[in-house]
């Protein structure tokens, strides 16, 4: 398995295993906040290969600079081996690199579920971030 930053031959890939691992109403939100992010910077877009396959991909930006996971999937063939973790280590080493103040990760109701990741990796509730309506890949 091999972590990198999107590429656009990837785009496909990725918005095919998006639409399989999400709902509907996560998929379309997300799809919205995923091109502004690769408008704003595409290098907190990282997808997780396994073989040639996209089998991963978190979305993060920066915002006052304030590290945000936004969105984590793993395909489900791929699920529990460590994907995520990587996915999310990656990015993290991404957001030191830049010097955030602090990371955080969204919580709305699409990805309540991944939140026990998140705390096996020592995140805490206090963490987690609700208010996501604020973040500049959300509103615009």
């Amino acid at each position: 398995m091999n972590v990198r930053s999107f590429q656009l031959s990837d785009y496909r890939l990725l918005t095919a295993l998006l639409a399989e691992v999400l709902t509907e109403e996560c998929y379309e939100q997300t799809m919205e906040a995923f091109a502004r992010q690769l408008s704003w910077d595409s290098e907190l877009v990282l997808v997780a290969l396994y073989e040639s396959e996209v089998v991963g991909v978190i979305i993060g930006t920066i915002d006052n600079n304030t590290g945000y996971y936004y969105r984590v999937a793993v395909h489900a063939d791929h699920q529990r081996q460590g994907i995520g973790k990587a996915l999310i280590e990656s990015l993290r080493l991404r957001f030191q690199q830049r010097q955030v103040k602090k990371i955080l990760i969204t919580a709305d109701e699409h990805n309540e579920a991944v939140l026990p990741l998140y705390e096996s990796l020592g995140y805490v509730s206090k963490d987690f971030f609700r208010s996501f309506q604020q973040l500049s890949i959300i509103a615009g």
